[in-house]
């Protein structure tokens, strides 16, 4: 038996008004890069990188989208995401662009990546923020991202010491 193998592009669907995001779905996503497929590389790119391709995550709040193809096609995917302009959904059509953040083989690769990449971006926040609310709200959210994770594997550490 013959593994196939998978890539996982994380993509950040990116809209002027974040409203308009929670109109997001997996078909809405799926059909736009269809057709983006259709566009870029005609009839024959399309049969070769549809198989396996699907859509395995979607967060219609932070518009993160996790992609899901095949290794030896996902090039072919990956051009074309700039030609989606934008999605249809109810009658609406919502003018986006993706910008992919991350190719990656395994879904956790690219769970790994999305964590470093928000705790950055939160990072570039904090500067920007207008009043000390603002800045300890960030700095809390950024310190139990971090603080929290090391404070579980200490105590993983000294419950395997006590066995």
């Amino acid at each position: 038996m013959v593994r196939l193998k998978s890539r996982y592009l994380l993509c950040e669907v990116c809209v002027s008004d974040r409203s308009h995001l929670l109109l997001l779905d997996d078909g809405t996503v799926q059909n736009a890069a269809k057709h983006a497929l259709i566009q870029a590389h005609g009839d024959y790119g399309f049969a070769h990188s549809i198989f396996g391709f699907s859509v395995k995550y979607l967060n219609a709040h932070t518009g993160i989208v996790l992609l899901r193809c095949r290794k030896s096609h996902y090039r072919l995917i990956w051009s074309a995401l700039p030609f989606i302009t934008g999605l249809k959904k109810r009658g609406q059509k919502v003018p986006c662009f993706f910008n992919c953040l991350h190719v990656g083989g395994t879904i956790r690769t690219c769970q790994k990546f999305l964590v470093r990449y928000n705790t950055q971006q939160l990072h570039r926040m904090l500067p920007l923020c207008h009043s000390e609310e603002e800045r300890s709200a960030i700095r809390k959210s950024v310190l139990s991202c971090t603080v929290q994770k090391d404070a579980d594997a200490d105590s993983e550490e000294d419950i395997g010491e006590e066995d």
